[in-house]
């Protein structure tokens, strides 16, 4: 049977078979997807005024902004969608926002 669209429906399937909507069922997470190309704004990383008090990291909705052993790296631009956020809350200059 097909629907009024022409795509072809399996009747054959029980409810119980199917995905219930609305359930999640592993965690959210943007390093899972490329998202950087949907960004108008850029935040550019200005590693001599960094102090490392890492307070971008929590606000960041996309996990772009790398740490290692305590220390935060320069954005990564496959995961950042320009929010701003993280120049907003950084209370060192250590974020410039510009035009992408």
């Amino acid at each position: 049977m097909k629907n009024k669209m022409g795509i072809k429906i399996d009747e054959t399937i029980k409810w119980q078979d199917i995905t219930p909507g609305g359930v999640i069922y592993d965690s959210g997470s943007a390093q899972h997807f490329i998202t950087g190309d949907w960004r108008s704004m850029k935040p550019e990383f200005v590693d001599e005024n960094c102090k490392h008090c890492l307070l971008c990291i929590p606000v960041c909705p996309d996990s772009a902004i790398p740490v290692v052993e305590g220390k935060r790296l320069d954005f990564n631009m496959s995961h950042c969608k320009g929010c701003g956020i993280c120049y907003e809350v950084c209370p060192f200059k250590a974020i410039e926002f510009m035009k992408d």
